[in-house]
């Protein structure tokens, strides 16, 4: 891999720092990007600066990155944001917009400016980190789930385009991940005072399967993988818990998938919500 060129999004912490070391670290070049940027001496790979959300940072990243290696081997679509739990109407428009223009475009930006090289050079890979949540949807996640099934959606169909020119996209999905992504979500910006208690209720419910979850290490290993797999899959799940749930999506009644994540979720024990509860 000494002569692979990898650009890693979103790679200053979590996920995508965790990828991005471990490809470097499996002999790839590697660029990791952010918005602010940053050094490559504590990382062992060197950060750019990148907004996912403007069209002009994304063809200035990958021209230089072009300029120094002339290709671009690697595409890791990571670099996204989630909402704390909330009911969807809690979540102005302009919210949901912005959303999807780096969970979604973002990486439709990436991939729109990487796709020309890789097809001239008849190679190349492309990875977006989704979700389970791209095949399950989340009570209270509405906003983040939606992003998640586009990302699917667009990622199927692009492989089955590309294929004849050399070119593969699979899909990375994890389920909890231990990482900052978490602790900073944004908050719901037009929050309804009926939603309180269970929006709490649901914020310790997270905050107690997050303790249990699997690190950031468990998803840069399924993206290496993924990443060097001589027969390359659409989707590739990370960790037990991605596993089981994926496996009952295809396998188990609807029904029992929706009583299930709703057990999980305890929302059937939450507070009631509605105007009477509004007025507590």
């Amino acid at each position: 891999m000494n002569n692979k060129i990898a650009i890693v999004t979103g790679a200053s912490s979590g996920i995508g720092e965790a990828t991005a070391r471990s490809l470097a670290q499996a002999g790839y070049t590697v660029y990791g990007t952010s918005r602010k940027g940053g050094s490559a001496s504590q990382r062992g790979f060197e950060m750019l600066a990148l907004d996912v959300t403007s069209d002009e940072s994304v063809a200035a990243l990958v021209a230089e990155v072009v300029r120094r290696h002339g290709r671009i081997d690697l595409l890791v679509n990571n670099a996204g944001f989630g909402v704390a739990p909330a009911a969807a109407q809690e979540s102005s428009i302009e919210q949901a917009q912005a959303i999807f223009d780096t969970n979604f475009f973002g990486l439709v930006r990436m991939t729109r400016a990487v796709l020309p090289h890789m097809r001239r050079q008849r190679e190349g890979r492309i990875l977006n980190i989704s979700s389970v949540l791209g095949l399950v949807a989340l009570p209270y996640a509405a906003l983040y789930c939606a992003t998640k099934h586009a990302v699917e959606g667009y990622s199927e169909s692009l492989d089955q385009e590309l294929r004849t020119q050399g070119v593969r996209v699979s899909l990375i999905e994890p389920a909890y991940v231990k990482t900052p992504f978490d602790a900073n979500q944004l908050q719901a910006d037009a929050q309804l005072p009926e939603y309180r208690a269970l929006r709490a209720a649901l914020a310790d419910t997270v905050k107690q399967a997050m303790e249990k979850a699997d690190g950031p290490e468990v998803v840069a290993a399924t993206v290496l993988k993924a990443a060097r797999d001589a027969r390359p899959k659409v989707r590739y799940t990370s960790g037990a818990m991605a596993g089981r749930l994926r496996a009952l999506r295809r396998f188990a009644p609807a029904a029992l998938v929706e009583a299930g994540i709703r057990k999980d979720l305890k929302l059937d024990s939450q507070p009631a919500v509605g105007p009477a509860a509004a007025l507590e």
